[in-house]
């Protein structure tokens, strides 16, 4: 498609007309949610960008960096995109007719490589180009995974072989193929990295067939699609579990379960639909005695994340379907009542016993005390 693209601007310039770029447009007002599909999906809305006097850098850093994409893709080359950013960058210093195109920060060209994926409807790893590996780190006594590189071979890692280290999965879960060496009963999401290590550390895995992951807050693309590689491989009960608060809701739930805008080409195989909110749950804290505090409006951080939830009541697809309507009574709970309750609350129920907070998770899956 990138040749085709370049092809038609080609002669569309030979001809003399001016080129108009194309893509699908990425935000919340162009976002449909079904939950008979169960991600948000892109409506009908584009954003063009026609070759003239106040878009010609627009333009041109697209083609430029377009370049370097399907260079990569042709040598079978990949780089993050912190490394496409000095390579455009070194390029432009080196090249004086290329300085116009310079980019101030990685912002710039990172905004450039988005557009480039949302005009070709394409992911960005198909184009080579990878994030960071960041969170993920999964755990498990019955998990083996076999992972298939560019050049075909194939590597096997059995997890329980691993002790209480992590397996991380890579920016490309879509190479990786999972099995099971016995029954697992459940995969648990765990919003806090260092809460994911703490369970294993106290003997979590060795207590249930399960898979444990540490999603560090706001799930990467490949801890959303390692999910959902969990969810289509494995068939197992999803769970996450993580803070009651407003953040916690909009930015990392809901993008795990559902996707996010800004990824609107992409939710079909970046986020896990069957994952169920464990929680903590309002009726947790009574129920518990855990121990919250009330959300203060003056915090800047926290301010925005109330106004957040607010908007995404009145605008979010997703909250505003009614088959998340207790997703969005949380939601509700949360702006109207100013408070927030941390997920290692559930330590302060008993702290001399160690594995309270895995008791607890175990008695909220048995008894269904969660939200589907």
């Amino acid at each position: 498609m990138g040749t085709e693209l370049c092809e038609r601007m080609l002669s569309d310039l030979e001809k003399a007309k001016r080129p108009v770029l194309t893509a699908t447009k990425c935000s919340l007002d162009n976002s449909q949610y079904s939950p008979k599909v169960g991600y948000l999906t892109p409506g009908n809305k584009k954003v063009s960008s026609e070759l003239n006097v106040s878009s010609v850098k627009k333009m041109s850093r697209a083609i430029f960096m377009l370049e370097i994409l399907l260079r990569n893709v042709e040598i079978a080359n990949i780089n993050t995109k912190r490394e496409l950013y000095y390579v455009a960058k070194g390029l432009v210093k080196h090249e004086t007719k290329l300085r116009p195109l310079d980019f101030q920060d990685q912002d710039e060209s990172d905004s450039v490589i988005d557009f480039i994926c949302e005009m070709m409807e394409a992911y960005r790893e198909e184009l080579n180009c990878v994030a960071d590996d960041r969170g993920g780190q999964t755990y498990s006594k019955q998990l083996v995974v076999v992972e298939t590189e560019l050049d075909g071979t194939q590597s096997t890692i059995d997890l329980s072989t691993l002790g209480t280290a992590p397996y991380q999965p890579k920016n490309r879960p879509q190479n990786l193929t999972l099995r099971a060496k016995e029954k697992i009963d459940f995969c648990l999401i765990i919003e806090s990295q260092g809460t994911a290590n703490t369970l294993v550390a106290n003997g979590f895995t060795k207590r249930h067939n399960s898979i444990l992951i540490g999603a560090q807050g706001v799930p990467s693309n490949a801890v959303r699609a390692w999910v959902k590689r969990i969810q289509e491989q494995l068939r197992v009960p999803l769970f996450f579990f993580g803070d009651l608060d407003a953040y916690t809701m909009q930015n990392i739930y809901r993008t795990l379960r559902a996707g996010s805008a800004a990824s609107l080409i992409r939710n079909s195989d970046f986020c896990a639909p069957e994952v169920k909110f464990l929680g903590v749950l309002p009726e947790d804290i009574a129920k518990y005695d855990l121990v919250d505090y009330p959300v203060k409006e003056s915090d800047l951080q926290e301010a925005r994340a109330l106004k957040k939830a607010r908007d995404a009541l009145s605008n979010d697809p997703f909250f505003k379907d009614k088959r998340n309507k207790e997703l969005r009574g949380i939601l509700d709970w949360l702006v109207k009542n100013k408070r927030r309750c941390e997920q290692q609350s559930f330590i302060s129920v008993d702290p001399r016993d160690p594995q309270m907070m895995e008791k607890i998770i175990i008695d909220k899956i048995k008894n269904g005390n969660y939200i589907d």
